[in-house]
């Protein structure tokens, strides 16, 4: 592999190699990554936006997260998309919430109470691949980078990978969220 790549390569590199993981393997990887998030200076805070994962996508599974959020009393968020704005609205997560998988494979709340974007602390954010600057490659959508670019300045972003940052990402824009964190079975990453 020649680096740096560009976000298309990275994309489908990283789906083949996510496509690859057993179901053992992402379940056991995914509880690493649950267990790395526990050192990290986000358990003062108090609302916490999670992505539910897609299954047919291989990843992360963000349950075992949630267990954490919930055995510590945080508030849960989850998110539901629009594909035709390409907006997220975000919903509080209960004991009451009904989630569906919507057209594309992604579970989302049915209905809920809406929280503004203004009150979200922390933010798990799904990607394909990241690099050593923190800068990340999603589905190529641009969801996640909309909806960071209306919080708050000091939200904590942190990206939950089951691979290792690359050097670099050949054509990351001026409009690209970094992380703050990325966190993979075996390690921390603080940008």
């Amino acid at each position: 592999m020649r680096y740096p790549m560009d976000k298309k390569q990275l994309r489908q590199l990283y789906k083949t190699k996510r496509r690859a993981l057993s179901g053992a393997d992402i379940d056991e990887q995914s509880l690493a990554i649950a267990n790395q998030l526990l050192a990290l200076p986000i358990w003062d805070k108090t609302y916490f936006h999670v992505f539910l994962p897609i299954a047919e996508q291989n990843e992360v599974d963000t349950e075992c997260v949630l267990h954490l959020l919930s055995g510590k009393d945080k508030e849960i968020i989850v998110s539901r998309s629009d594909f035709e704005t390409r907006q997220m609205t975000h919903i509080l997560l209960t004991d009451n919430t009904k989630i569906k998988p919507n057209a594309y494979g992604i579970p989302e709340p049915v209905d809920g109470l809406e929280v503004p974007v203004s009150k979200i602390d922390v933010v798990f954010v799904p990607l394909l691949a990241f690099d050593e600057s923190g800068h990340r490659v999603g589905y190529g959508k641009g969801f996640y980078d909309k909806f960071l670019a209306g919080c708050k300045p000091d939200v904590v972003k942190i990206g939950v990978s089951f691979f290792e940052a690359v050097p670099e990402i050949a054509d990351v824009f001026e409009s690209d969220i970094q992380l703050d964190y990325c966190v993979t079975p075996n390690k921390m990453y603080q940008f």
